[in-house]
């Protein structure tokens, strides 16, 4: 199969001189898309949702947020999560077990995607949601 390298792999990889400190591991780091047309924001999209443009800029989350809902009767735990600049994006969440997760438990992002950009962002749990936010 064709590997061919994706844009921020070119543009993160090398592209620092010596001498100069590099940026955070890139595992951690989740990039959004911001629409140059209406600045709406978005994760992995090809063309806004707003207004159908298909320029974007690229920016640097967070990777902070809050669990909106869960996804389906799935055993992965993967939930909705609202990130903090205004972006929606489907999480796995890590080291805890699914019944503990609750709408409005706010989480950080623990790994952006898979090593080679496949899969679901990996998320933890910071603070649990208050017992008057729990759905269960």
């Amino acid at each position: 199969m064709l590997q061919t390298e994706t844009r921020e792999h070119a543009e993160l990889v090398g592209a620092t001189p010596v001498g100069t400190p590099r940026p955070p591991a890139l595992g951690r780091e989740l990039f959004f898309q911001r629409c140059l047309w209406c600045g709406t924001p978005a994760y992995r999209r090809s063309f806004c949702r707003a207004c159908g443009s298909v320029d974007f800029s690229r920016e640097r989350s967070a990777g902070v947020g809050v669990v909106v809902r869960r996804n389906g009767q799935t055993q992965h735990n993967t939930w909705f999560v609202a990130m903090d600049e205004g972006f929606n994006l489907l999480c796995q969440v890590t080291g805890t077990a699914p019944v503990v997760v609750a709408v409005g438990a706010r989480v950080t992002v623990v790994r952006a995607v898979a090593p080679h950009g496949q899969g679901l962002p990996v998320v933890e749990l910071t603070h649990p949601a208050p017992a008057s936010q729990q759905w269960w």
